[in-house]
C-alpha cells in the first residue's frame, strides 16, 4: 500500500458542498462528471470525491453511533492560527454545524474542531504541531 488515493463522500447537494470545499476550505476542482454526477477535489495533498445521492429527499442521512461507515474526515491545516480563522469563516457558511470550535485533542498539543459540511458528514480540522 502506498496511501490513500481519494476519499468519497455522498452529499445531497453536490453544488453547496462543493462550495463548502472550495471556496471555504481552499480545494479547487480537479474534475466533474456531470452523468454521476460528482466533483473531483483537491488541496495539492489530498483528493476528495463528491457524488450526489441519487435522490437526495429519500437519502438517509449518516448515523455515527449506529452505523459503519467513515466516522469523520480529519484534514490537516498549517497552524493554529489557520485552524482558529478557518472556525471563523464556517461560522458564516449556509447549512454547515459547528459541532465544537477549536480546542485542544486529547489533552494537546494538537488543537482541532469538528463540525458537519451541509449534507451533514462530519469534518474534523486539525494541527499538530512539530515535536
Amino acid at each position: 500500500m502506498l496511501g490513500t488515493d481519494h476519499v468519497g463522500l455522498t452529499v445531497l447537494d453536490l453544488e453547496r458542498s462543493k462550495a463548502l470545499f472550495v471556496e471555504t476550505l481552499g480545494f479547487r476542482v480537479r474534475g466533474h462528471d456531470e452523468d454521476y454526477p460528482a466533483y473531483f477535489l483537491t488541496n495539492g495533498e489530498t483528493t476528495i470525491t463528491l457524488w450526489r445521492a441519487t435522490d437526495p429527499g429519500s437519502a438517509v442521512r449518516f448515523d455515527r453511533h449506529r452505523n459503519v461507515g467513515l466516522h469523520h474526515l480529519a484534514l490537516a491545516v498549517a497552524s493554529f492560527d489557520a485552524l482558529d480563522a478557518l472556525h471563523e469563516r464556517l461560522r458564516g457558511v449556509e447549512g454547515v454545524v459547528i459541532e465544537f470550535p477549536p480546542e485542544l485533542a486529547y489533552g494537546g498539543p494538537a488543537k482541532h474542531m469538528m463540525f458537519r459540511e451541509p449534507s451533514g458528514n462530519r469534518i474534523e480540522l486539525i494541527h499538530r504541531p512539530s515535536p
